[in-house]
């Protein structure tokens, strides 16, 4: 058997080292690199995409992320009790994948008040420990920047033990727009009433030829990193995204994550990654570019493999599904995003996943994945460990949050 590396039985088991170390191993050149804990470059990236060696492209993730992180948290995996906002599905923009906009004369549309937000809020029951707000929303003339200020104000004052992460770099872009000032007055003027971090959508795939197929009225995925890097320049942190099965090549996917990692490289503010997977009710992107069960798992270890500066990989359950977001534990994840209450996004979309789980059901989620749960605020600090019961396969009780 090959000679172990002296730091590795911290890393990873004799029998998978064994398996990657043989010389005649297409990926072994990879393995070295990761081990010795060097870049992964674009052309080794999609090798890996092309590889059929499922277990070894696990494998090789699995290393990536127990090396980043210290020996005793190589097993928690992160969860936050969140709620998203969706102020308004009317949007101004006509992305062929989304199933959530609607016309302002559609039946169909809604456009949310800040009481009404505070309102929906206040009646959930679980208010008093929540950590997260995720707003994002629809590009609506009549919700500007003055809108987005009163409500970040509103939900500072309510519920000031919440984090507000909200607005994409797109809607950062058409408020500054509507006002006539540059991203970062928009920026600071929402971080001076509450905003502290960004959420990663609107990133999609950064290829031009992608964008003009499928979101053509987009900011360019040059302006989505620039207002990102700004947002980091100013203290806020951020997350970032690639939504997959538009029709992309891996090529297409390896270039979107190479040009996330040059942007980290620069402004060093991104928290997270995810990964997500498209849907296609009542959308006009083509179902046959659906992504399978190995394809999302591919892209859960390269870009863990890609992006070495990001310190964590999540999968957002409600894109991914509970079932290969569980699995994606060993494909480089260490983040199952949340409670997600209140999406509607991805479900206008045809997602067969949860409306949300309980904080009950993550936790044996992950504990039946071997893995210790460890609720998070939004920026990774700390809140609960939850060491598991002592028989997890009788863990079935969910719980709401009240």
């Amino acid at each position: 058997m090959p000679t172990l590396p002296p730091h590795s039985p911290d890393v990873i088991n004799e029998l998978h080292h064994d398996y990657m170390a043989h010389a005649s191993n297409p990926l072994r050149s990879m393995y070295d690199k990761v081990i010795a804990r060097q870049r992964i470059e674009r052309e080794e990236a999609e090798f890996i995409y092309n590889s059929n060696d499922l277990l070894g492209i696990g494998i090789l993730a699995d290393t990536a992320r127990r090396l980043a992180t210290p020996v005793d948290r190589r097993n928690d995996v992160y969860w936050v009790h969140n709620y998203h906002i969706n102020p308004t599905n009317i949007c101004e923009a006509n992305c062929t994948f989304c199933s959530f906009k609607k016309g302002p004369k559609s039946p169909k549309a809604y456009v949310m008040s800040v009481d009404d937000v505070i309102n929906m809020v206040g009646n959930y029951p679980g208010k008093d420990t929540l950590s997260e707000f995720h707003i994002v929303s629809g590009l609506y003339k009549e919700q500007d920047l003055a809108y987005y200020e009163d409500l970040f104000k509103a939900l500072t004052r309510e519920f000031p033990h919440v984090h507000i992460k909200g607005m994409t770099a797109v809607e950062i872009a058409y408020m500054a727009e509507l006002d006539g000032v540059p991203p970062e007055v928009v920026l600071k003027t929402l971080k001076d009433v509450g905003l502290r971090s960004l959420p990663g959508g609107g990133a999609e795939v950064f290829s031009e030829r992608m964008r003009e197929l499928v979101c053509v009225d987009k900011i360019p995925g040059e302006e989505w990193l620039r207002i990102h890097g700004l947002a980091h320049d100013m203290g806020l942190s951020s997350t970032a995204t690639m939504l997959a099965g538009l029709g992309e090549t891996n090529e297409e996917r390896v270039d979107h994550m190479i040009r996330l990692r040059e942007q980290q490289d620069k402004s060093g503010g991104f928290m997270t990654f995810i990964p997500l997977n498209c849907y296609y009710e009542g959308n006009r992107i083509d179902p046959s570019n659906a992504l399978t069960g190995v394809e999302n798992l591919k892209n859960f270890a390269v870009s863990r493999l890609v992006l070495d500066n990001f310190p964590h990989i999540k999968a957002f359950w409600v894109h991914i599904g509970e079932k290969i977001s569980q699995v994606g534990l060993n494909f480089g994840v260490d983040d199952l995003d949340g409670t997600v209450v209140q999406e509607k996004i991805a479900h206008s979309a045809g997602t067969a996943s949860s409306e949300h789980l309980t904080k009950d059901q993550l936790l044996n989620l992950i504990w039946k994945a071997g893995r210790i749960p460890i609720e998070r605020d939004s920026l990774y600090g700390v809140k609960a460990r939850y060491e598991p019961p002592a028989d997890t396969r009788g863990y079935h009780e969910a719980h709401t949050f009240a």
